[in-house]
């Protein structure tokens, strides 16, 4: 692997300047719903949240990801207020006790105005600021990051039957729109993460390529997210339910680097930061003359 397969990008997330391409960087998920597709119903009580987040820290996570509105296939969402009372006591008892940036994994605006006042550092829109037009000037009036993701449809109809021409090239050319729209908006583009959206309106087939050739989608311009862990088509690959597809998220994980991607979004996080620290060491070595330590 070479430097051009992973770009080098000096990201900005709250007062912390991190650099990409030489160690990925590590998003704890945690959702605060009753409904997600593989953790639904495990983190409901703030301070029970709140604690694992604190693992996931410990365990090697750069940023934890709140969410408090399931986006598995077919969910139908929930309405505004109802995910305030899930999302923003849990961000505002992190905001003093994790050592870690939050991100609050939301498509509305109001919540993530909300959730930056709380706390939060980044939001993280799987809309891709298609589902709320504020989105860009909260973001940008409160300094955050931004992570924009591609999803064909909504939730409620995104597996049925999704086509593409080229999907690489589809996905490709909307979040550079998007990204675009948001600098244009007055979103630094070193605050800029893009998502393929593993899962969301892809097929098997699409979901594969996508992470295999995540220097294409980020062109050297924006550095690329992916979100493999646990998700259908590793079951699909696998014919194992969601609780034993671990090696199976790994193996997505380890391909989606090499593939090119920055970060990765991953419920079990001491597997992925031990898996990844070899990982990047080894992809790190093709790159570099003599001895290099561990990334």
């Amino acid at each position: 692997m070479t430097e051009e397969e992973r770009s080098h990008h000096r990201f900005r997330l709250g007062n912390r300047e991190i650099e990409l391409g030489r160690r990925t960087l590590i998003m704890g998920i945690l959702n605060v719903t009753p409904d997600s597709f593989s953790d639904g119903g495990e983190h409901l009580d703030p301070e029970e949240a709140v604690d694992h987040a604190l693992r996931m820290a410990e365990e090697g996570a750069d940023l934890i990801d709140v969410g408090g509105e399931s986006t598995r296939p077919g969910s139908a969402g929930v309405d505004l207020e109802e995910e305030k009372r899930r999302v923003l006591p849990v961000v505002s008892r992190l905001r003093d006790r994790c050592p870690i940036p939050v991100s609050v994994d939301t498509s509305k605006a109001e919540l993530a105005e909300e959730a930056l006042r709380a706390g939060a550092a980044m939001v993280n829109d799987v809309t891709g600021l298609t589902g709320d037009p504020k989105m860009v000037e909260v973001v940008r009036d409160h300094g955050a990051a931004l992570c924009i993701m591609h999803m064909l449809g909504s939730p409620r109809t995104m597996q049925k039957n999704p086509r593409y021409e080229d999907v690489v090239c589809e996905v490709k050319q909307f979040l550079h729109a998007q990204a675009d729209l948001a600098v244009k908006g007055g979103v630094p583009e070193d605050r800029i993460f893009i998502d393929p959206g593993i899962g969301f309106g892809k097929t098997l087939a699409d979901n594969l390529k996508l992470m295999a050739r995540c220097r294409e989608l980020g062109a050297g311009r924006y550095p690329v997210l992916v979100g493999p862990s646990r998700k259908s088509f590793i079951g699909a690959l696998l014919e194992l339910p969601v609780e034993e597809r671990l090696e199976g998220t790994l193996g997505a994980v380890v391909a989606a680097v090499a593939g090119g991607a920055h970060a990765v979004r991953v419920h079990d996080v001491k597997e992925a930061y031990r898996t990844l620290r070899v990982a990047d060491s080894i992809l790190l070595a093709t790159t570099m003359d003599g001895d290099i330590e561990a990334v």
